[in-house]
């Protein structure tokens, strides 16, 4: 076996083990009210008194079921099944179905809002917990939220999947999941975290209904949201999939190329491989444009959407877009455009880089990629170096262009999770065992 995969196993797991799962082990696990603390900020105070957001509830549910899957240590279960718990018995609307999109911190529903975001997050980890233990109550409840999902979400005219919705699934005003995004009906970021729900829980409920569904959203994201000028993905959507295009994001790039790949994986398909797989190659290619000489990843591109906005959508993407492809240059070893209407947010966060590993990782051990294992491996070497809290656990936030350390945002939080690093840590034990 490769010497550097032998390297990379044997650290990641040490990472894995010794840093982050201790870390919401002893830190988050909130012992007085149940569940896990809503935040730990970026210098390190806890607090007690923050809501408890339904994603970071369901990542931290994922990532302790398949830690337990993996490594089969009992604390692992003991933490999935504190998360399995507070899931159900809390986060659960038992009136209308669904979860609540937050708790307050004595476990209350603080905002009752239906994100599809969020529900597929739950789906995630129910689904994990039962592929690790064989619970049914876990599987009950995933294909309770999936049922929901189906019933309210999916677009059966124009195809999809729609943001948000009420606590009872009326339409809301309000459909963004960030305060960053577009107020748009369908997004690229929901859509991929329904894909990978619904992989994991066909890996454990060989539903026909479910496969359909999993089929379509490949779909989707060859010819709905990748752009197939630049084979970047677009990001916002009308009901009708009409989109500006002005945001690149490289981090969902490359975990969308290994995601993609993973659901049809799963689905075992050999025709299907064939003609996803040049697909999945390209886009990861199309994410390297953010790679940095150390193999870490900037942020996003943005287009000034005064200039991107135009009556016609072909003009658009080709003053745009397409420009960007065109004439991409190198500046201070990032690559970026030379076009006036782009902008470079050259932060590096710890998402974007847990997930360039994994996608590296994906083209080295799928397609005999030697060049993107040395991406993987370098940018796991700035991980080390510049993410990994040595002194205090977990990973920072992200550093920033100038090379400090983001202390402003959460250590863990709503949006700060162990699903990303442990997630590429995981990835890589699983997928090298015996290294």
């Amino acid at each position: 076996m490769n010497n550097k995969i032998a390297a990379l196993r044997s650290e990641v797991e040490h990472e894995l083990t010794t840093d982050i799962l201790p870390f919401w082990m002893e830190k988050m696990a909130d012992k007085a009210k149940g569940g896990f603390y809503g935040r730990i900020d970026g210098g390190d105070i806890l607090h007690a008194d923050a809501p408890k957001g339904a994603i970071l509830n369901g990542r931290i549910l994922w990532t302790f079921s398949a830690a337990y899957r993996i490594l089969g240590k009992q604390e692992y279960l003991e933490t999935a099944t504190r998360a399995k718990r507070y899931l159900i018995d809390r986060f659960y609307d038992k009136d209308f179905g669904g979860v609540y999109w937050s708790l307050d911190a004595d476990g209350e529903p603080l905002d009752t809002k239906k994100q599809i975001y969020a529900q597929g997050f739950a789906v995630y980890g129910l689904s994990e917990y039962a592929r690790a233990t064989g619970d049914n109550e876990a599987l009950e409840y995933a294909v309770k939220l999936f049922e929901t999902i189906e019933k309210y979400s999916f677009d059966s005219e124009k195809d999809g999947y729609v943001e948000a919705f009420t606590r009872d699934w009326q339409p809301i005003a309000d459909m963004r999941l960030s305060d960053k995004d577009e107020n748009t009906s369908k997004t690229m970021n929901t859509h991929l975290h329904i894909l990978e729900p619904y992989a994991n829980l066909y890996r454990v409920w060989k539903d026909t209904r479910l496969e359909r569904q999993l089929r379509n959203m490949i779909d989707l994201f060859v010819n709905r949201i990748l752009n197939k000028e630049t084979y970047h993905l677009d990001l916002f959507f009308d009901n009708d999939w009409r989109t500006d295009g002005n945001i690149i994001s490289y981090g969902h790039d490359i975990e969308a190329s290994w995601l993609i790949h993973e659901a049809a994986l799963v689905l075992g398909d050999e025709a299907l491989l064939k003609r996803i797989e040049p697909v999945i190659v390209s886009i990861a290619r199309a994410a390297d444009e953010g790679l940095n000489p150390d193999g870490s990843m900037i942020y996003e591109q943005i287009a000034d959407k005064q200039t991107s906005r135009r009556a016609d959508e072909e003009q658009a993407n080709e003053q745009s877009v397409n420009k960007f492809t065109a004439d991409k240059q190198t500046k201070d070893g990032l690559v970026c455009s030379s076009a006036d209407s782009l902008s470079t947010d050259k932060e590096l966060h710890w998402w974007v880089q847990a997930e360039n590993v994994v996608g590296h990782v994906n083209l080295y051990q799928h397609f005999g990629d030697e060049k993107a294992l040395d991406t993987a491996v370098k940018c796991w070497q700035f991980i080390k170096d510049k993410l990994v809290d040595h002194a205090n656990g977990e990973w920072h936030w992200s550093l920033m262009p100038d090379g400090t350390v983001n202390r402003r945002d959460d250590k863990a939080g709503f949006w700060k999770c162990p699903y990303h690093n442990g997630r590429m840590c995981m990835e890589i034990i699983e997928r090298f065992k015996g290294c």
